[in-house]
């Protein structure tokens, strides 16, 4: 892809993940896990610094939907990271269904057992014991099944669009500058 479209298309999705915060939505059923895996698998190849890509959609989002409790939200910003660098992993694999499935679902879980950690640790929600976090656990399991479902549908999505362009449109599909050697720039 030319440089031009692969940033018109990571600005979009950037841009779909902001407001698919910010419009009504099920619990938990956002892009930004989305947006990092996708900024892990193929953006990081045009820069490291993608790999942030989450975090800034998620701070720009959060100054219209509010702060909360600073380690909590500490560990749901180092968790979307995760999610981006879990993509970043994958990439040294082929790049097919089954590899960004299972990358999205470790995302998933990933996020669900670090920030319910989280919640229990930090919240005073639940009692300092292994029973509080189990509780933790157990009570967050409605808002798991709305982030796997999330998950599976905006990296479709973006997944999907981004192979789609690059498949049918041969002006887009001739060069492909994730995979461009950066070394002479």
């Amino acid at each position: 892809m030319n440089n031009r479209f692969a940033l018109i298309f990571l600005v979009t999705i950037i841009g779909i993940s902001i407001a698919a915060r910010l419009l009504p939505h099920a619990p938990n059923f956002t892009p930004i896990a989305a947006l990092a895996l996708f900024a892990g698998v193929y953006a990081s190849k045009v820069s490291k610094w993608y790999l942030f890509t989450p975090l800034v959609a998620m701070a720009l989002s959060d100054v219209f939907v509010g702060f909360y409790e600073p380690k909590t939200m500490a560990v749901v910003y180092a968790s979307f990271f995760a999610i981006a660098l879990i993509g970043f992993l994958a990439r040294m694999f082929e790049v097919k269904l089954q590899t960004v499935a299972l990358a999205t679902l470790l995302g998933s879980v990933l996020f669900y057992l670090t920030t319910n950690f989280a919640v229990w640790a930090f919240s005073g929600m639940y009692a300092p014991t292994f029973n509080g976090l189990m509780l933790s656990y157990y009570m967050a399991l409605p808002f798991l099944k709305f982030t796997l479902l999330g998950d599976l549908f905006y990296t479709a999505l973006f997944f999907g669009s981004y192979e789609l362009v690059r498949a049918y449109v041969p002006k887009f599909g001739t060069i492909n500058v994730w995979n461009q050697d950066r070394s002479n720039n």
